[in-house]
């Protein structure tokens, strides 16, 4: 087939959830014999130069290239409109004339948009089978950011959510799958009624770059692993510094907690100002703070579908312990493969029952290893969206007919 695929950000390098999501699903489909022509967006002319890395896993490639001022600007405008946001920062007239020449010049046997912010793009079109990954029901984590947020902020976050969520109603309708990355987040969708055929595929993990090391850990390191601009990573830490690692330090005073993540903001700066803790910023590969961790932590208290950090850590073989709410991505099951908890003192609890019983750190370590290899690798994962897409083109053809 002919497959034109567009993604918010561009998928090459693979670094970062969406766009790992993004590559894989490229990579997949072109070893598949299709033919995927990938269509982004740039910010940078470093970028630019990194993303042409995609050429291997693609049989072409469009970048459009944007200025962070003008898509601020674009986001500014849509204020008052009815549009989100979030539209206006992923969209760009260069790269909708690019897509509207693609469709205009060459036969397309389906088009996939990953991420509901680019969907505008070719939301209109009837002709070609149409799947929507929204990966994440965005509009929920922005509604739920209005929690954590004082007013007006707190109104904006309102705001844009309830926009979001109208485009992502409006959306679906326009295309003929709608697929997520969790069965939770597939019931979400299917709430919205729109009547739109829903399915789910999960996120991955590279099993063997991310695989245990055979050198010692430290007994009395803890880490969390995100980019530490992103607000659910900020609060999460900030508020387990604030209300758990004291109590991690009472019992156990030597305790060290790295951080570690690109463009830690400077709330999170100010967090290595605190006794055993240690704020990396970026990181050339994450792999050696979290082998060398008794355990890594994703104590997020705003979570929407698969968190890689989670899968990556797992598949290491570092134990994790993470909230309900993050722990709800994951095809595992509490005390078999990982620890959940969701109270400072539940953290602590069984953050020290891995540090004080070594045999506890290595049932889970194996455990969480072999959950991965059974139900997250990336074969498991583009299996299953081989069967997403079969519906999708199966739903267009009865749409068609």
């Amino acid at each position: 087939m002919n497959i034109l695929f567009i993604c918010h950000r561009f998928p090459y390098p693979p670094v970062g959830g969406a766009k790992v999501r993004a590559f894989h699903m490229i990579r997949h489909l072109s070893e598949q014999g299709h033919k995927v022509t990938v269509c982004s967006l740039a910010r940078s002319q470093e970028e630019v130069e990194e993303g042409r890395g995609i050429a291997p896993f693609c049989a072409g490639f469009e970048m459009a290239t944007v200025k962070a001022p003008v898509q601020v600007l674009r986001m500014v405008a849509s204020l008052p409109t009815t549009g989100s946001a979030s539209e206006a920062y992923f969209y760009s007239p260069e790269l909708q004339r690019r897509i509207n020449g693609l469709l205009k010049d060459r036969q397309w046997d389906l088009i996939i948009v990953h991420c509901s912010s680019v969907a505008r793009y070719v939301e209109d079109v009837t002709h070609i089978p149409k799947l929507l990954d929204y990966c994440d029901m965005d509009s929920q984590k922005w509604l739920e950011y209005v929690r954590y947020k004082r007013f007006p902020v707190s109104a904006g976050y309102w705001l844009e959510g309830q926009k979001i969520l109208s485009a992502e109603k409006r959306i679906a309708r326009k295309f003929d799958l709608g697929a997520v990355a969790t069965v939770a987040e597939q019931q979400t969708l299917d709430s919205f009624g729109t009547g739109v055929l829903s399915d789910w595929f999960p996120n991955g993990v590279d099993t063997e770059f991310f695989s245990p090391s055979a050198e010692p850990y430290e007994e009395s390191t803890i880490s969390f692993i995100g980019r530490m601009d992103y607000y659910p990573n900020e609060e999460c830490m900030t508020t387990f510094c604030q209300d758990t690692l004291p109590l991690l330090r009472a019992a156990r005073p030597d305790i060290r907690l790295i951080i570690v993540g690109a463009e830690p903001s400077p709330g999170v700066r100010k967090l290595a100002e605190l006794p055993g803790v240690t704020v990396t910023g970026s990181v050339p590969d994450v792999r050696p703070y979290v082998w060398r961790s008794a355990l890594t932590i994703a104590p997020l208290n705003i979570a929407r579908g698969t968190q890689n950090k989670i899968l990556e850590a797992m598949a290491m073989g570092v134990p994790v312990v993470t909230s309900s709410i993050a722990a709800g991505g994951v095809d595992a099951q509490s005390e078999a493969h990982f620890l959940v908890a969701d109270t400072p003192a539940d953290y602590a609890r069984a953050i020290m029952r891995i540090l004080s019983n070594p045999a506890e750190r290595q049932r889970l370590s194996l455990a969480g290893r072999d959950r991965m290899l059974t139900h997250h690798t990336w074969l498991r994962a583009m299996g299953r969206l081989d069967g997403v897409i079969e519906r999708c083109i199966t739903r267009f053809g009865k749409r068609r007919g």
